[in-house]
């Protein structure tokens, strides 16, 4: 995948086992936030306000809102410098949340072209210096592509399975 130049934000979660949360970011990897090892880290358990996220039940009323998490059940009282007060769920900034995640293999495994791409090469008895010159790129951009290091126009698939393959390419949608 190219290195994307998007600010992470979440934008679906896909489900919560204990303090453990899978989800999505827009930058197009899924990804699993262990909220325990965090909580750990962040030493939540001297915080009372914080800590109350310890209790599984709690946690588990987190909500996705503006590309984050939050917990609606815990609200705090901000008081700006004018005087002005008003409540507030309590948020991640989905930065850190994004840093602080793993990848989510089993979900990305499944949007990775260029294992498909690298198994029809080999299968076709090709290099990747053969498989680019037929297709008509390079050899460099053909192992980006295998390596998941390279997002891929659909043209360019098309071109690289129907003519540099000579297979014919099927996009299902389930």
């Amino acid at each position: 995948m190219r290195k994307s130049t998007k600010v992470p934000r979440i934008i679906k979660l896909h489900k919560i086992d204990g303090f453990k949360v899978f989800c999505a970011f827009n930058t197009g990897e899924h990804r699993v936030i262990d909220f325990a090892r965090l909580f750990e880290k962040w030493n939540y358990k001297e915080d009372p306000f914080r800590s109350k996220l310890l209790n599984e039940e709690e946690f588990s009323k987190l909500q996705l809102n503006e590309g984050t998490f939050q917990w609606p059940n815990l609200i705090r009282k901000t008081k700006l410098s004018n005087g002005m007060e008003f409540e507030v769920a309590f948020d991640l900034d989905p930065v850190v949340l994004y840093t602080e995640s793993d990848p989510d293999e089993e979900r990305n495994r499944r949007y990775q072209i260029g294992n498909l791409v690298r198994k029809a090469r080999k299968k076709a008895g090709l290099t990747q210096e053969e498989l680019a010159r037929r297709s008509g790129t390079t050899k460099n951009y053909i192992s980006r592509i295998e390596n998941n290091k390279s997002d891929i126009e659909l043209g360019t698939l098309i071109k690289i399975i129907e003519i540099g393959l000579g297979r014919k390419l099927s996009i299902e949608i389930n």
